[in-house]
């Protein structure tokens, strides 16, 4: 019949449902089923349920560290009769992931047989063939099993219980990490090193108030399996444990053995055989002129040994080694999402001081768990001995109560005040354990007993000894456990592909720029240009050496700045060619400098206007043949701009059309990539105005160099000693310079000599007139 009060019931007793509500509802409740029960590892044992109900049944099994190794099919088919309702492929895939070195940092299954391998880890045998048995490190999980410290839940049809979390005395989930993926989400946790994570969680216990930053000074980064470099720099690891995602960026690790390269760690689960297949495609390819051949020499003596020879010994290797890391899989980058199922059971990005939080504050439960299910455990025995040792002192009077009495139980219970559970332990006990020997094993238990009850209850109502007791827990299994970090800490920029042009072979080359904006480019770096010929009217202006695969960048009256690649500027061997042939300068514009700009060198950029800044190789540097500006400013000329070599340490001297000279720490200057920058002395403002002052001239000055000045024929000296006595800063107007050496042309730098006793003093010339 049709019930009328449930109108979702059809004439038949069919339920009915409008289709999205039921899509909606069951794709929520699958979802939900593969976040918690499949995908994503628990902050407090870092397991998935079918890694965690593994290790439990191997231990039921008596599987442990110390047994014989058992066949995985006996543990797989345990797994799968009683606790897990899922299929014997990716239960025993978990268990062989769990059994690899490679993949896990610290195994919690020790295997025996072909377990895979890095180069192919999906070829294990099968489970009717290998063989296994519980890792040591599994103890951090399953010792304190039995002792009442975790929940536990029926299992898929209810005939066994199953532990709901196992009882981690370390933090798993960052140990060993995971990967997974759910529905609409996934979590990808880098593992980490024992030690390192153990001091964490003991300075947290000590500093609840401790910031991920703080946390960072004994988890500096993640400590995977292999032994390569992590190349992160320290912002994006902080940046990565505060928000709880980024990337790990890992390098393989190589030397140099007889010009040959040879690479001795790989990156995390990469394959020595893949990374030669992916060279041998570019040599193939002809994308890799400069390597002659590639070997793989790995073996199970030494499991990472992959020979590059280089096609000749001109070849840089850094360069080389550079692009072959952006290339392959030699340099790869790794996800990290911290997406783990909390303590209340729902998935959440967590950082790195809210996981340690949780499971420490899962740690402290279990310990007090424990330590309640042990004083429980003691006062019992206690109590039964108690009654016990009552009974002995009146032996006779029992011996006769328990021959006469028709119901002793009763008669022992009120004569000696004892308790059903008392009695019942005396009428249990056989007649040897009244002898004299015993009573007094008794009583030394007692006392023993007494003396642990009473620490117990100690620890149990102070929170102080809590967390030294689980303090001292956690380093002693650090101490058993942990080991030295393998991967190490190197920070270093992503790695670049080198550019087809790189490919040639270096050779030295000077640009040289004419007073017309001609350009060319000469062979060699002891070029004397001044001597070349040039077109009628046209002189030397300025040049740069470098070589033949960089560019040169030339800087033009408007303070921009126009690159063009050194193998396309004509010889030297003509005249040239005018730079708007290279490049778009725009109307009235033309080159007044040029420099070779490198990532790896810095350069003082500044005007006659008294303007200027420090800025970076590489921001002289634009693939736009129309330029870039690179320093501003009104009715003024630029300056050439002066390489540094240490801005930490070296000088700048600047001198004025007024004769004055000021010399400061370089430092002091502003790092931009463009703009007008900072004064570079204190100038007159009326007078630069009118053009009567400015920058006459400047130069850097290195450490332990000494200084000519040179006006006109005139020339003034200043030793290393003299600079540093006459060190100044950049708000001064500097000192007058003597009367007839006002009119500065230029300042020479000396730098020292080296001979193999050291470093000697700059030469000075004889000097034909000092500031002293």
């Amino acid at each position: 019949m049709f019930d009328q009060n449930n109108k979702n019931l059809s004439l038949e007793g069919i339920e009915l449902l409008p289709l999205h509500k039921f899509a909606e509802d069951a794709y929520l409740n699958y979802s939900m089923n593969v976040i918690r029960d499949r995908a994503l590892p628990s902050v407090a044992d870092g397991m998935k349920p079918v890694q965690r109900r593994i290790v439990y049944a191997m231990s039921k099994l008596g599987i442990t560290p110390k047994s014989k190794h058992v066949k995985s099919a006996r543990t797989v088919g345990e797994v799968l009769g009683k606790y897990h309702p899922h299929g014997d492929s990716a239960c025993y895939e978990a268990m062989v992931l769990m059994a690899q070195p490679f993949s896990y940092r610290y195994t919690l299954v020790d295997g025996q047989g072909n377990w895979g391998d890095v180069e192919d880890p999906k070829s294990f045998a099968a489970m009717r063939y290998t063989e296994s048995r519980l890792a040591p490190y599994s103890d951090v999980l399953l010792q304190d099993i039995n002792s009442g410290c975790v929940d536990w839940v029926p299992n898929f049809d209810g005939t066994v219980d199953e532990p709901k979390f196992l009882p981690a005395r370390l933090p798993n989930i960052l140990l060993n990490g995971t990967t997974g993926i759910a529905v609409g989400m996934a979590t990808d946790i880098p593992p980490h090193n024992v030690n390192e994570i153990a001091n964490a969680v003991v300075h947290l216990i000590d500093n609840p108030d401790a910031t991920v930053k703080d946390l960072m000074k004994f988890v500096p980064g993640p400590d995977y399996s292999c032994s390569s470099e992590i190349t992160n720099s320290t912002e994006e690891l902080e940046k990565m444990y505060e928000t709880g995602k980024g990337t790990v960026r890992q390098r393989a690790v190589y030397k140099v053995d007889h010009d040959e390269i040879v690479i001795t760690s790989l990156p995390f689960q990469v394959a020595g055989g893949a990374i030669e297949r992916q060279i041998a495609d570019l040599m193939t390819k002809k994308k890799l002129p400069m390597v002659a051949n590639i070997t793989n020499a790995s073996d199970h003596n030494c499991p990472c040994k992959i020979i590059i020879t280089p096609r000749s010994k001109r070849v840089d290797i850094e360069s080389l080694m550079e692009h072959l890391f952006a290339v392959t899989d030699l340099e790869k980058t790794y996800r990290v999402n911290l997406n783990i199922l909390g303590l209340d059971g729902k998935p959440a990005v967590k950082d790195l001081k809210t996981i340690l939080s949780e499971w420490l504050s899962y740690r402290q439960n279990c310990v007090t768990r424990r330590l309640q299910s042990r004083l429980e455990v003691v006062n019992k025995r206690i109590h039964l001995l108690e009654g016990f040792m009552l009974i002995i002192l009146n032996i006779d009077e029992v011996i006769e109560i328990i021959r006469t009495e028709d119901n002793p139980k009763e008669k022992l219970a009120q004569r000696f005040n004892l308790t059903e559970v008392q009695v019942e332990y005396i009428l249990e006990t056989k007649l040897r354990q009244l002898a004299r020997l015993e009573e007094i094993k008794l009583k030394a238990e007692l006392d023993k007993l007494n003396e642990e009850k009473a620490k117990l209850e100690t620890i149990l109502g102070s929170p102080a000894r809590l967390k030294t007791l689980i303090k001292k827990e956690i380093l002693a299994d650090a101490k058993l456990y942990g080991d030295e970090r393998r991967c190490r800490l190197v920070q270093r920029e992503a790695a670049q592909a080198m550019k087809e042009d790189d490919f040639i072979p270096s050779t030295p080359a000077t640009v040289i720029l004419s007073k017309m904006g001609w350009v060319r480019a000469a062979s060699g770096t002891d070029i004397d240009a001044e001597s070349m010929s040039y077109r009628s009217g046209d002189k030397f202006l300025s040049k740069a050496s470098g070589k033949n695969n960089e560019q040169a960048s030339f800087i033009t009256t408007k303070g921009r700045v126009y690159c063009v690649d050194i193998k396309d500027l004509p010889s030297a061997r003509g005249q040239g060619e005018p730079l708007s042939a290279k490049a778009s300068l725009q109307p009235g514009e033309t080159a007044c400098h040029v420099v070779i700009g490198r990532k790896d060198n810095s350069f003082v950029v500044a005007t006659d206007k008294g303007y200027g800044f420090i800025t970076k190789g590489t921001d002289l540097q634009t693939r736009n043949k129309a330029g870039k500006a690179l320093i501003n400013f009104e009715d003024a000329n630029v300056l050439q701009p002066l390489e540094i070599e240490n801005a930490e340490t070296d000088n700048i001297a600047v001198a004025s059309k007024m004769g004055k000279l000021l010399i400061y720490k370089l430092k002091e200057l502003p790092a931009l990539s463009q703009g007008k920058g900072n004064k570079l002395m204190n100038i007159n403002g009326a007078k630069l105005a009118i053009g009567a002052d400015g920058i006459a001239a400047m130069a850097v000055i290195p450490e332990n160099c000494s200084m000519v000045i040179h006006c006109g024929k005139r020339v003034i000296n200043l030793s290393a000693k003299e600079i540093a006595e006459r060190l100044s800063s950049r708000s001064k107007a500097g000192d007058a310079l003597p009367r007839g050496f006002q009119k500065v042309d230029y300042l020479e730098v000396i730098h020292p000599e080296v001979e193999d006793g050291g470093v000697q003093e700059a030469p000075v010339p004889d000097p034909e007139f000092t500031l002293d």
